[in-house]
C-alpha cells in the first residue's frame, strides 16, 4: 500500500483536496493528442462542455494529469479556476488545432497557474485507478479527496534526445519512447520533425531492412507503426514474425540519413532505393522490392 497519496501533496501545499478537481487527459483521445503535440494542453483543458460547470462548481482548483502507461498519470500542473465565458468562435485560442470544438454550447475557463506545485510537474506519477468505489468508473475527472497513490517522483523528469547520429534502439526501447510522450517529449519533437531513411537489423541473423519515413509526423509516425504492428506491414517481416513470434524483440532501429520535411515523397523514395542498392537488402535482406 502506498504511504503517500496526491491528497497529501495538496494538503502539504495548503490546498483542501475537497476543493480540487482532478482531470486526466489521454493520448487515445484524438483531439487531445493534437493539442498536446501543439503544446496546447492548458488551452484544451480550458474548454469544457456546458454541464462540466455544474459538476465542478464546488471545485476552486483543477489538477491536470496526462496519462502515460496504463492507468499511470503524470502531473501537468495545478490551476485556480477563475471566470468562464461561452465557447464561441471569438475565444478560440490562436492556432488551436480543434476549432470545431467551439460551438457556443460549452464554456471556456480562465485558469490561473499555481506555482506551488512546480517542483512536481512532469515528475509526480500517480495511479489513476484506485479501490475507491467512486473512481471505479475510471472517469477522466474525479474528486481530489479520492486517494490516488503516488507511484514515483522522478529525479529526471524528461529523457533528453540523444541525437540522430547516436540513435540505436531495440524494439522495446522504441516502444517505451513512443508510448510515453510526456517523459520523451524531446524525442517526439525531434523524430516528428524530420523525414528519414532508416535501417532495421534482425540482430539474430544480421539481415537488414531499409525503409523511408515521410509525411506529417515524419520518422516518429513511421516508427510508431512498428510499435503498433510489430512488423510495419512489411511482407518479409510479417513472415518472419509468423514463424518466430518473438523475433521483433531483436530488431535494432537506426537512421541512415536525415531528410528535410520539405522533401517530397518521390525524393525520399529515390534516396531509399539508393540505399537498398548499396546494402543489397532486396537480395540478401528483408526488403521485397
Amino acid at each position: 500500500m502506498s504511504m503517500l497519496s496526491f491528497s497529501d501533496v495538496l494538503n502539504k501545499n495548503g490546498l483542501d483536496p475537497a476543493k480540487v478537481r482532478l482531470i486526466r487527459h489521454v493520448m487515445s483521445n484524438p483531439r487531445f493528442k493534437k493539442c498536446y503535440e501543439k503544446g496546447m494542453v492548458l488551452e484544451y483543458t480550458c474548454r469544457q462542455d456546458g454541464d462540466f460547470n455544474k459538476k465542478s462548481k464546488l471545485f476552486d482548483y483543477w489538477a491536470i494529469f496526462i496519462g502515460d502507461k496504463g492507468t499511470y498519470s503524470k502531473l501537468f500542473g495545478v490551476y485556480k479556476v477563475l471566470n468562464s465565458v461561452p465557447d464561441t468562435s471569438d475565444v478560440i485560442p490562436k492556432d488551436y488545432p480543434c476549432p470545431e470544438s467551439f460551438q457556443g454550447q460549452g464554456l471556456f475557463y480562465e485558469l490561473q497557474y499555481i506555482d506551488d506545485f512546480k517542483e512536481y510537474e512532469g515528475r509526480l506519477i500517480i495511479d489513476w485507478k484506485t479501490a475507491d468505489k467512486e473512481s471505479m468508473s475510471q472517469s477522466w475527472y474525479q474528486k481530489g479527496t479520492i486517494e490516488k497513490p503516488i507511484i514515483a517522483i522522478q529525479d529526471d523528469a524528461k529523457k533528453v534526445f540523444s541525437g540522430f547520429e547516436n540513435l540505436f534502439l531495440n524494439y522495446d526501447e522504441l516502444k517505451e519512447i513512443v508510448e510515453n510522450p510526456t517523459i520523451y517529449e524531446s524525442w517526439h519533437t525531434a523524430l516528428s520533425s524530420v523525414n528519414a531513411i532508416y535501417l532495421i537489423v534482425d540482430t539474430e541473423t544480421g539481415k537488414q531492412y531499409v525503409g523511408s519515413a515521410y509525411g506529417e509526423k515524419g520518422l516518429l509516425g513511421r516508427w510508431s507503426c512498428y510499435v503498433d504492428t510489430l512488423h510495419g506491414n512489411n511482407k518479409k517481416m510479417k513472415e518472419l514474425i509468423c514463424n518466430y513470434p518473438n523475433r521483433y524483440h531483436y530488431f535494432q532501429f537506426s537512421i541512415l540519413q536525415i531528410l528535410p520535411k520539405t522533401a517530397t515523397a518521390d525524393d525520399v523514395i529515390k534516396v531509399e532505393s539508393l540505399y537498398k542498392r548499396k546494402l543489397l537488402t532486396c537480395s540478401f535482406g528483408m526488403n521485397d522490392n
